[in-house]
C-alpha cells in the first residue's frame, strides 16, 4: 500500500511540475529592451584611470555615473575622484591631490593614464 500511495503522489508531483514548466514558458525572460554600447554611459568613460597619490600608484575604477554625467572613480584606501566628459578630474573627500587632479579625460588618455574597455 505504501508503494501505491508513493506512486500516486509521484505522479501528482510530475503533473504539477509539467504545468508550472508549461506556464513559465509563456512568461518573458526579461522586461528589458536590448541595450547597445552607445546607449550606455559607461562606454563614454574609461574603465580604469591610473594615478599616483602619496607616492603610491593606484588604479581607479569607474564606480558610477550620475544622471548629470559625473563619473565617480574609486580605488583602495577609500579614495575617490570625479570627472565629467568635458571637465577636469577632482579629488573627493580630501585636501591632497594626486597626479590626475586637474586633467581632462583627453589629457588622461593622451598621457596613458586612462584605459578604455575594448570589445
Amino acid at each position: 500500500m505504501t508503494y501505491a500511495s508513493r506512486r500516486g503522489s509521484n505522479g501528482s508531483l510530475k503533473l504539477i511540475v509539467a504545468v508550472v514548466a508549461g506556464a513559465s514558458a509563456w512568461l518573458p525572460l526579461s522586461n528589458t529592451t536590448e541595450v547597445r554600447a552607445e546607449d550606455s554611459p559607461f562606454a563614454q568613460f574609461p574603465l580604469v584611470i591610473h594615478c599616483k597619490y602619496k607616492d603610491t600608484h593606484h588604479a581607479f575604477y569607474v564606480s558610477r555615473i550620475s544622471p548629470d554625467g559625473v563619473a565617480t572613480y574609486v580605488a583602495s584606501d577609500r579614495i575617490a575622484g570625479n570627472i565629467t566628459l568635458d571637465g577636469q578630474a577632482k579629488a573627493t573627500g580630501g585636501e591632497e591631490a594626486g597626479s590626475c587632479v586637474g586633467k581632462t579625460l583627453e589629457e588622461l588618455r593622451a598621457s596613458g593614464q586612462a584605459w578604455d574597455l575594448k570589445r
